[in-house]
């Protein structure tokens, strides 16, 4: 068996360090074909995260020519790939990191079992997370709906130390051709944003460590205090690189918690907001209609709003509210947005223009690149009021108050809203040009009335309660 190749289908796990399915592999001495499928799933990405994950791709390439490897590139159904990937090789098995959407997990128990059927290894493992979403459980054996006790749950229980990257790979005596990853065109629908994006990702695994490093060295000790502050550098922005496995999470987390040992005060609070991660999955898992319904049923009777003109100029950074069209703003330069902006942005569009959740959703889908099945709808959901661990429905922000207090010099509007500011003349290069934006027109007026939308928002949230 040491003589039968291993196929190694990877996906959002773009790494060699912290890597459980490829220390697995190569302990058993056998030859190794790593994979890249795009499959019908992967298509269906959203603009901006389907360009991000070419450039990850690219990227991971040049990191196993590096350990004496190469990456395969597939187009096509998973299973009709990796079947024929196999007749070519000779392969005895297929391994890979699960992944927990509905969508990956009902693709992957069919290429298992399919495989399985046909006398082939098919394994799958853990890497995504900290621990599998079913492992941590109530006293009763059940899941949490709540995040507090779900916290307190997980931060009793060990993390496995992240395992070293291989300094090399042994490949077969014969490599399967490939495609060639221009021909997928993955940054196709990006048109000329990609231009302006690019300047702002850092992609790789060496990046993300070096990211990492900076965040505890320099702004973990102030963490808790400038979180919410989207005008001072104060996140990790590792969202990206987890959302693609450019670095493990367990990498992450033993090295905040060393960082909180060492006495970096806001440690503790990065912890947490890892964990909030975690209780995403963890919904996902057990409630997976999250993403497209919402979990809290009773919501089912509230009159969202669809689609609409006054949709379309939130879309477009264009409510007349400084703080929503900067956070908008901000997502077509950058690629990303703050946290404490989404939540406005998101607030913005449930509450004070009563629209469904799953058009934001949708959108931030097609437009971030660190966009993430489970904390996506989480955060949707979340603001909303529909889902798990929810806002309460009465809860409003209002972007002017939010932007005093979050926003108390105006520097983050102004970055991205004042003509004169590079960022902010980003973006009319950033956004397709059927809008028909331009620097030098006048700013929107206000899509809505503030009060008047919150007293809306409230006497509709009370008679779908009655």
């Amino acid at each position: 068996m040491t003589e039968t190749p291993l196929i190694l289908w990877f996906r959002r796990d773009l790494r060699l360090g912290d890597q459980p399915m490829l220390a697995a592999a190569v302990a058993t001495g056998r030859p190794l074909l790593p994979v890249f499928v795009l499959d019908p799933e992967t298509e269906a990405l959203g603009a901006a995260p389907k360009w991000r994950l070419g450039l990850g791709i690219d990227h991971f390439a040049d990191r196993l020519a590096g350990v004496g490897s190469r990456l395969t590139l597939r187009r096509g159904p998973a299973l009709a790939v990796l079947r024929a990937l196999v007749a070519e090789t000779g392969a005895g098995g297929v391994w890979w990191s699960r992944l927990y959407d509905p969508v990956s997990v009902a693709r992957d128990s069919a290429v298992k079992a399919a495989l399985k059927a046909e006398g082939l290894e098919a394994r799958s493992f853990a890497g995504h997370l900290l621990h599998e979403p079913w492992e941590i459980e109530t006293g009763q054996g059940g899941f949490y709906r709540v995040f507090t006790p779900f916290w307190t749950a997980l931060r009793g229980r060990s993390v496995p130390a992240p395992q070293p990257a291989p300094a090399a790979l042994r490949g077969p005596s014969a490599w399967p051709a490939s495609d060639r990853l221009a021909d997928w065109r993955l940054g196709a629908a990006m048109n000329r944003g990609a231009a302006v994006v690019g300047a702002h990702v850092r992609v790789g695994e060496d990046r993300a460590r070096a990211r990492l490093g900076d965040f505890l060295d320099r702004i973990a000790p102030d963490y808790a205090e400038t979180r919410d502050f989207p005008a001072i550098d104060g996140t990790s922005r590792l969202s990206e690189p987890l959302t693609y496995g450019e670095i493990g999470i367990r990498e992450v987390w033993h090295a905040g918690f060393r960082a909180m040992e060492m006495g970096a005060r806001g440690a503790g609070a990065f912890l947490r907001e890892l964990a909030w991660r975690e209780f995403s999955y963890h919904l996902l898992h057990h409630t997976p209609q999250i993403t497209s319904a919402n979990w809290r049923p009773e919501w089912d009777r509230f009159p969202w709003a669809g689609d609409s003109p006054e949709v379309d100029r939130w879309r477009r950074g264009q409510t007349g509210e400084p703080f929503v069209d900067a956070a908008m703003r901000e997502m077509y330069v950058t690629g990303t947005m703050h946290n404490r902006a989404r939540m406005i942005v998101a607030s913005y569009l449930t509450k004070h223009l009563l629209t469904h959740w799953r058009l934001g959703q949708d959108w931030f889908a097609d437009c971030l690149t660190d966009w993430d099945p489970a904390a996506n709808a989480m955060g949707w959901q979340w603001v909303a009021g529909s889902g798990p661990d929810a806002a309460p429905y009465f809860r409003i922000f209002n972007p002017a108050t939010q932007a005093q207090k979050f926003d108390p010099e105006g520097r983050y509007r102004r970055r991205y809203l004042d003509k004169v500011s590079p960022e902010a003349r980003s973006f009319f290069d950033a956004v397709p040009r059927s809008w028909g934006l331009r620097p030098d027109q006048p700013a929107p007026p206000p899509l809505v009335d503030l009060a008047r939308g919150r007293a809306l928002a409230l006497a509709a949230y009370a008679d779908a309660r009655a």
